[in-house]
């Protein structure tokens, strides 16, 4: 039996045709490392939605961290589906007078699969920036609504006029490399009129008095602020489509180089301002500084980011300021600062700072103009159709929670439950006859100082 099997290997071995792959060709060895270039910067841009949960969690009060983490959870998904639903198509498909696409919905006909994914990253992350914004008294369905019409229609509108090609945008001459005004601004519009619809936190404001709501884990918001920035990297640098050696490392560099000046810039300008190097602030000033290099990073020279970014340092400390205390436009992260603000400074720096249209290099003051209609045009748009849409869903429903459902935190009111669980005792059942110690989840919640006690009933 051994002899035969080894005599049929043999024969087999020896009339056998040995088949060999396609040799690689220069085009698809490009075409190869261009797609896994941009699919690593979907997958750095998926993972800046943990840094926004973080920093909203962090940003925000203990008795609200669940309620916001399923808010981000629920962003991504419903934006991903949405989008490849309808919301390509309205971006990116044939143009229909250079305002809206007409076709490629749920992919018919697209064949640039990666395209679609790395695109999807940026809606969500669009979307994400009103959940900062209305965090502790939204109710989630209000939410979720407002999230469809943003991911399904209104953001790929802006799309479709500045990234498409042919929106009319485009043809003006308006320039948005990755995004400061398509992703950033649309979604600080968005937050903004929402806000405005849902009205401040309990306490916040006491007539003139602006009351300070700490959040209750800093160093997670800050290590949120990291993600974000290593994500950011994957967004802009992402967005050159392709792993161009002379574009990539540009791209890079400025985000880094803009970045680094808006956090020495707004600590800097805390501590003149304030007598005190603000850490929340100085933090927000990281995400200003990315917002604004996001324009132009492909465009602005390595020095002129680190202008960008030192200005976006202060602009995002003063804008916060303006909001809160001047506007009384509660925004528990300062996302419509740092989105909004800075989203319209980084589009106007273009204006300014590119080496190829800017003012600052003798080109005059025409790509500023056209800076400036693309951000007014934005502001428009999302300003109406997100704030009609918000107005009419109150209308029909009240989006915000109850105040009982507010001052016990949304977590349990909204899910049932609590992000964390603490104990007042090592011991259970333990008594004593002196006044008992607040739970540190309930000095956390309703910002009781350490030491304070309640008297036992």
């Amino acid at each position: 039996m051994f002899k035969k099997s080894l005599l049929l290997f043999l024969i087999i071995s020896l009339i056998a045709t040995p088949a060999y792959a396609a040799a690689p060709t220069v085009e698809s060895l490009e075409l190869s490392i261009n797609l896994v270039w941009v699919m690593l910067g979907a997958v750095l841009v998926f993972f800046m939605h943990a840094g926004f949960a973080m920093v909203e969690s962090g940003f925000t009060r203990a008795k609200n961290s669940l309620n916001i983490l399923m808010k981000n959870f629920m962003t991504i998904s419903f934006a991903a589906i949405l989008f490849f639903i309808v919301g390509y198509g309205i971006m990116f498909g044939t143009s229909a007078g250079s305002i809206i696409g007409t076709d490629g919905f749920m992919l018919s006909g697209v064949e640039d699969i990666g395209f679609f994914v790395f695109q999807a990253m940026f809606v969500a992350t669009c979307a994400t920036i009103i959940s900062g914004a209305v965090a502790e008294r939204i109710k989630l369905g209000s939410y979720v609504l407002i999230v469809v019409a943003m991911t399904a229609v209104i953001y790929p509108v802006v799309g479709h006029w500045i990234w498409q090609g042919d929106g009319w945008l485009t043809a003006l001459g308006f320039s948005d490399f990755a995004g400061s005004t398509v992703v950033h601004l649309t979604g600080a519009v968005g937050a903004l009129m929402v806000v405005l619809i849902l009205g401040p936190r309990l306490g916040k404001y006491s007539g003139k008095k602006v009351n300070v709501i700490q959040g209750h884990n800093i160093p997670m918001g800050a290590l949120g602020v990291f993600i974000l920035w290593l994500g950011w990297f994957g967004f802009n640098g992402g967005s050159t489509l392709a792993a161009d050696p002379s574009l990539v490392p540009m791209v890079i560099g400025t985000t880094l180089l803009s970045t680094s000046a808006a956090l020495i810039s707004s600590s800097l300008y805390t501590k003149l301002r304030f007598k005190k190097v603000d850490a929340s602030l100085s933090m927000n000033g990281v995400l200003g500084g990315l917002v604004g290099i996001t324009a132009g990073c492909a465009e602005i020279s390595l020095g002129g980011s680190i202008i960008v970014g030192l200005l976006s340092g202060v602009i995002l400390v003063e804008g916060i300021r303006l909001l809160d205390t001047k506007l009384k436009v509660d925004d528990p992260v300062g996302a419509i600062a740092v989105h909004g603000i800075c989203g319209i400074w980084g589009t106007l720096a273009i204006g300014l700072f590119s080496t190829s249209t800017g003012l600052f290099y003798g080109n005059g003051i025409s790509q500023l103009g056209i800076q400036a209609i693309g951000v007014i045009a934005v502001i428009a748009w999302v300003g109406v159709t997100v704030g009609g849409f918000t107005y009419v869903l109150n209308k029909i429903s009240p989006i915000r929670v109850s105040e009982e459902e507010e001052i016990a935190g949304l977590d349990f009111t909204e899910h049932g439950s609590n992000a964390y669980s603490f104990k007042d005792n090592l011991l259970e059942g333990e008594e004593t006859a002196a006044p008992k110690s607040l739970g540190l989840a309930e000095r956390l919640n309703n910002n009781i100082p350490i030491g304070t006690t309640k008297q036992s009933s």
